[in-house]
């Protein structure tokens, strides 16, 4: 038998596959699939204090080994979220549950959190949004917004706070020990490229909203070399993501340094994509002579 139990800041996981928040809904949706109880975790869709349409459509545009999203934070806003979407996710699943959650100031990612903290197991705090009252800038570009998000956040919870991060910056490592600096438990990368497609007939954008997040397996060596990166710089448990599609590639972000590994443009190709790593995980370990999954975690930076 193989142990693929991990464990995120005192949250059991059985195994260390989740959902990426954006790719999943709120969970319950893909109940229809398979047991969603087969999964490590489920990280929800991100959730702002207000209800938010997002942006204009066309909003997806595809990619060699990829996909463009701009959907712009879509939900129902917390309060919905909690009366509404965990519930009905509690009704098919027993399993930690991570809260994503965004916001556009410090403000409101404090107040979502905190009306959070008592719902969900983990909260995962995306920091890819814009600073309304820094010009625009994303929260997660700079250090010291990322600290102050970080700070603002651990304020008014209890549960572990895990930081996501942003890849588009010059430095991952600045922003990452910025976070650890201000507390925070884990951190959670990564999050989309920022691109852009352009229709050449119509001569626009194929996007309303120009540009989006590029995801799926055209980034996976950006998020590995990412992770590598962050686990080299703080001594946080990190849940690793970008473009992960099958078990092999949850191994090899485990040795690059992931405790945890989220699966996301790979559930809107096939729902049951993480059902089908989950199953897969023992052969790809005894293959490699492995008994714990445990084993595996930043083992490539120990030979």
């Amino acid at each position: 038998m193989v142990n693929l139990s991990v464990n995120l800041s005192g949250v059991v996981l059985k195994n260390p596959v989740i959902p990426a928040s954006g790719t999943f809904g709120f969970g319950y949706e893909f109940a229809e699939w398979y047991d969603l109880n087969e999964l490590g975790s489920i990280s929800c869709k991100g959730t702002t204090r207000e209800a938010r349409f997002g942006n204009p459509t066309p909003r997806i545009a595809e990619c060699e080994r990829g996909m463009l999203n701009a959907v712009g934070l879509q939900n129902p806003g917390v309060d919905a979220v909690i009366a509404q979407e965990l519930p009905h996710l509690r009704q098919v699943y027993q399993g930690p549950v991570i809260g994503n959650v965004s916001g556009f100031s410090l403000e409101e990612y404090a107040q979502t959190c905190e009306k959070m903290n008592d719902h969900v197991d983990i909260l995962e705090v995306n920091i890819s949004c814009p600073n309304v009252h820094a010009g625009g800038m994303s929260f997660g570009t700079e250090p010291k917004s990322a600290a102050e998000v970080t700070k603002a956040v651990k304020a008014v919870t209890t549960k572990p706070v895990y930081m996501k991060l942003t890849p588009n910056v010059t430095d991952i490592t600045a922003i990452a020990r910025a976070c650890a600096e201000a507390g925070a438990d884990g951190i959670s990368l990564i999050n989309t490229l920022l691109g852009m497609r352009i229709d050449s007939r119509r001569r626009r954008p194929v996007l309303a909203n120009i540009t989006g997040g590029f995801s799926g397996p055209a980034i996976f060596p950006v998020a590995v070399r990412m992770v590598w990166q962050v686990y080299e710089a703080v001594k946080l448990p990190i849940i690793g993501m970008g473009g992960v599609s099958t078990a092999a590639d949850v191994v090899e972000l485990m040795l690059a340094g992931a405790t945890a590994v989220q699966v996301g443009a790979a559930n809107l190709i096939d729902p049951c994509a993480c059902k089908n790593i989950i199953d897969s995980l023992p052969g790809e370990l005894e293959a490699l002579g492995v008994k714990d999954i445990n084993e595996l975690i930043g083992g490539a930076h120990h030979g």
